[in-house]
């Protein structure tokens, strides 16, 4: 609750060790009774009549509580996305642990190539990124680690299954480390044995989709812009159809913020937004390939936080 007298954490009796060595600039106030009730009784005597809420992080439920318990007479407002807005522009340090994060990740990814063959489940390989990332000092991963392979690779956000990796097939990954609280988001695609000329064309059209996207990315250019950039390489190729997710999304504390970087966006992009960059193509039956990149826009140019290679890699 952030009032002008200053702001106040609410939390319970687990946290009260935590909540007390970690928070700074606001007073803890530790619940006997249930949060909402104690937040509720907070507004009540402090005698608020305008009360400013973020519904995306509220229930229908525990508003109506809310409601019900603060008095008569208190006027809410709706004010979603106010804290995520001003968490999308970074400031030099948080740019530098993001950095270290997607270094971090691009390591591991580098480190699992000589695994990276036929027999070893999907399963295995996201277990073992996910290990390595916390023995580098990560808290842990992102989100849950892609590692989907054949046709399952056309499933954009397909879980790793114990599905063992084949001969002569796609196999993508996507993953990113929790590090200092920052995350990281990468993915990239290898193909198990000798690729076709088909599929050769299909990863070319996808860096090369890539490559313009980034290229557009400075501040004052709107977030659709870059969208378009990539999926006009996409069209040229004839794959435009196969593209079938947003080109990207900001990151930082969450692995999915503002700005989103897809089609009808109008936000600007703004010196110290750190975005993913990610075009895909998906072809049912036959599988997917997707390049991903943490880029961090500054004052003056873009710098790519992930270092991994994107050379198609023939294992």
């Amino acid at each position: 609750m952030i009032r002008r007298r200053g702001a106040i954490l609410f939390t319970d009796q687990r946290y009260t060790i935590q909540a007390h060595e970690e928070v700074r600039g606001a007073r803890v106030h530790i619940a006997r009774r249930s949060l909402l009730a104690e937040v509720s009784e907070e507004i009540r005597r402090a005698g608020k009549k305008h009360v400013a809420f973020e519904p995306a992080h509220l229930t229908v439920a525990q508003m109506q509580h809310l409601q019900s318990r603060a008095g008569r007479g208190t006027r809410w407002a709706a004010w979603d996305g106010f804290v995520e807005k001003l968490r999308t522009v970074k400031a030099a340090d948080e740019i530098a642990q993001m950095r270290t994060a997607a270094q971090l990740a691009s390591d591991v990814f580098e480190e699992i190539l000589p695994l990276i063959k036929a027999g070893v489940t999907e399963l295995d390989l996201a277990a073992e990124i996910e290990y390595r990332m916390r023995r580098r000092g990560a808290s842990g991963p992102s989100f849950s680690t892609i590692v989907a392979s054949g046709p399952r690779s056309a499933l954009p956000h397909a879980r790793a299954s114990s599905k063992p990796l084949k001969k002569n097939e796609l196999v993508v990954f996507d993953l990113g480390a929790i590090l200092r609280g920052y995350c990281s988001d990468m993915s990239r695609t290898i193909f198990i044995g000798r690729a076709s000329a088909r599929i050769r064309q299909w990863y070319r059209a996808v860096v090369q989709a890539q490559e313009a996207a980034t290229e557009v990315i400075s501040p004052g250019v709107k977030a659709s812009q870059v969208d378009a950039a990539a999926r006009a390489v996409l069209e040229r190729y004839g794959l435009g159809r196969r593209f079938t997710h947003s080109t990207g999304h900001g990151l930082g504390l969450e692995v999915h913020e503002s700005p989103r970087l897809a089609r009808g966006e109008k936000a600007l992009l703004r010196a110290g937004n750190v975005v993913t960059v990610e075009p895909g193509v998906y072809v049912e039956g036959v599988g997917g390939i997707r390049v991903e990149d943490d880029v961090a826009i500054l004052a003056r140019g873009t710098e790519v936080l992930t270092r991994a290679t994107r050379n198609f890699l023939e294992l």
